[in-house]
């Protein structure tokens, strides 16, 4: 059995998506309405948290967007909850847990620049610089430098959300 380090606890996520919010708001400040693309599972359930934030302290209208797209066959279609037309020259912030390889985001920004947006952003909780795509996270609440062995988990339960190294 692994040993699992604790990265983040409750009260730093709750922190690191505050300041997310703020820094995306930053970004869109003249924006009305924008785009939160949240790759399903955990992905998404930071997007919906970074929904909330943003409602707290901006004016803009956020749409959320579920992606769902197979990360073992990252080929495969991508399938998202809003049509082509809700998101075509809009903003978009594409939201991710963990930016491991870049495989699931490079292939997700793949599927968004089919058409034409606004402006496209990244987020994600944790960074961990092992990326094998050019691809980076324009936002980010931690970046980690790990080995390729250690695995990083980001988990989301009601009253002991975490983030664990092991």
């Amino acid at each position: 059995m692994k040993d699992h380090h604790p990265i983040l606890n409750q009260e730093q996520i709750r922190h690191k998506i505050r300041r997310i919010a703020y820094q995306i708001y930053e970004s869109n400040v003249e924006e009305k309405e924008i785009i939160i693309a949240g790759i399903a599972k955990n992905g998404y359930l930071l997007a919906e948290k970074l929904q909330k934030e943003l409602a707290d302290i901006s004016p803009l209208n956020i749409r959320l967007c579920r992606v769902e797209i197979n990360k073992k066959k990252p080929l495969d279609p991508i399938k998202t909850s809003l049509a082509p037309q809700e998101y075509q020259d809009k903003s978009i912030i594409l939201v991710d847990d963990v930016l491991n390889s870049g495989t699931t985001l490079i292939y997700g920004v793949r599927h968004f620049l089919e058409v034409p947006l606004k402006q496209f952003k990244t987020a994600v909780l944790v960074d961990r610089n092992h990326k094998k795509y050019p691809v980076k996270a324009d936002f980010k609440g931690i970046s980690l430098s790990t080995s390729l062995s250690e695995t990083v988990k980001v988990i989301f339960e009601k009253n002991k959300e975490r983030v664990e190294l092991s």
